[in-house]
């Protein structure tokens, strides 16, 4: 589904990725893990069509990500929430729907609404929501139009228990209808349990890539210490 080969992103002089390629087969969980700074933000943003590599190349089904066609099949839930506080929960999912061409979405909206538990607020604007529910329609988003490929930056972090249910559950629903997924986190346990393979960066580099194990389920912390700390 999604091959990176010889990839690398420099800022300025500074490069945040080194000769990193991957490649991620057509339905698999991907747990992409690494310290703070390591690269993982970086890869997922061009993985997501939002930036260039410097170097190299990142294709989907062997075509360009910037491709408008490609870019329609991702979904994608970073560090910011992404709604617009001055539209209503059904407004900024019918703005969305616009981007992705989707034609008489009403009943769409309608079911992601009751999904995230915020048809009752249908027409509420989003800047008078509680933060859990703003994170439930950001989640609502990210899966609208229905992506093949989804790309989660650390989707758990700050969510309530409420939204973080309900977006572990989405997950293991967007996998088992053979979706493609990425999930850049430090939540170790949590990401290995959903995942079926594994890499890690370290310092830009790759410096583990493979499947996932119950070996390495059962003990995360010193596989994730071996590969962080001995990589690049």
């Amino acid at each position: 589904m999604i091959a990176a080969r010889g990839v690398w992103k420099f800022f300025g002089d500074f490069a945040a990725l080194r000769e990193v390629s991957l490649e991620i087969a057509a339905g698999s969980t991907l747990a992409l893990l690494g310290r703070n700074g390591a690269g993982k933000t970086t890869l997922l943003r061009m993985l997501a069509a939002l930036s260039s590599p410097s170097r190299g190349t990142i294709t989907a089904g062997g075509a360009s990500l910037r491709e408008p066609a490609q870019r329609r099949r991702i979904g994608l839930i970073g560090h910011g929430i992404s709604i617009y506080d001055d539209l209503t929960a059904a407004e900024n999912l019918e703005f969305f729907a616009s981007l992705y061409g989707i034609k008489a979405p009403g009943e769409r909206i309608d079911r992601w609404l009751e999904t995230t538990e915020l048809l009752r607020v249908r027409n509420g604007l989003a800047r008078q929501f509680s933060r859990g529910m703003r994170q439930r329609l950001a989640i609502a988003r990210a899966f609208f139009h229905d992506p093949d490929i989804l790309l989660l930056d650390e989707p758990f972090t700050a969510l309530d228990d409420r939204a973080a249910a309900l977006l572990a559950r989405l997950i293991r629903q967007a996998h088992d209808q053979g979706r493609t997924l990425i999930i850049s986190t430090h939540q170790l346990r949590e990401a290995l349990q959903l995942a079926t393979d594994v890499a890690v960066l370290d310092r830009g580099r790759l410096a583990f890539s493979g499947p996932n194990t119950e070996e390495l389920k059962a003990a995360p912390e010193d596989f994730y210490r071996k590969y962080s700390e001995t990589a690049g």
